[in-house]
């Protein structure tokens, strides 16, 4: 793999738009083209995982590590996550998302991967866990408050929104720049996301709103 931090933020769920796909297949076919999927297992998980495969196939990309999240992971597992040449952490629970990723040794896994040119894309939860600050909308968790939180510090001195439009999120974006001092938010609607290429924004697929703190 190249040394370059090549970074996939989604603003909703999966599938890769059709661009930012074809990119990340492409960077993830330089080395062993087997791609891990990280989720938070539920019942017709299986099915599901043919929406963050289907725009990848197209693209080359046949070998995928399904990784379900869990307060213990196995060695093995780590092992496999060591192997893949690209990464996807999934949609849903932000908090839990978080709670098993940022501080754990998936997490360190992840950055050590990422840091040695393996594409790692997020969607919803994932793209919100993925920057240094990880920002939580009262509408994503239970104690229905603003989560201002470390995330797994990818890439800094921004700030992500997800389903920007749906979610109404303006206001909620324009605070957390305020409050964490940090220059740049992307709001991301469903079906949009963002290519960050050595922590700069190079290309982007779909409605993003970019705000200034």
């Amino acid at each position: 793999m190249d040394s370059m931090q090549h970074l996939f933020l989604f603003g909703g769920s999966p599938p890769f738009t059709p661009e930012l796909g074809k990119v990340f297949a492409e960077t993830a076919r330089q080395a062993t083209k087997k791609v891990a999927i990280l989720f938070l297992e539920r019942e017709g998980w299986e099915e599901y995982m043919s929406k963050y495969t289907s725009v990848l196939k197209e693209h080359g990309l046949q070998d995928f590590f399904y990784m379900p999240l869990h307060v213990h992971v196995s060695t093995s597992e780590l092992e496999q996550l060591d192997a893949c040449s690209g990464i996807v952490i999934g949609g849903g629970d932000t908090v839990r998302y978080r709670n098993y990723i940022v501080d754990t040794p998936i997490g360190e896994r992840i950055r050590q991967r990422y840091l040695s040119g393996v594409p790692v894309a997020g969607f919803s939860a994932g793209a919100l866990i993925s920057p240094e600050h990880c920002v939580i909308p009262p509408i994503d968790n239970r104690e229905g408050k603003h989560l201002f939180l470390p995330g797994l510090g990818l890439i800094e001195d921004i700030i992500i929104s997800a389903h920007f439009t749906k979610w109404q999120e303006e206001a909620n974006l324009q605070k957390a720049l305020r409050k964490t001092a940090v220059p740049t938010g992307y709001g991301i609607d469903d079906d949009a996301g963002c290519y960050f290429k050595n922590q700069s924004l190079v290309l982007t697929e779909g409605n993003i709103k970019v705000m200034r703190g």
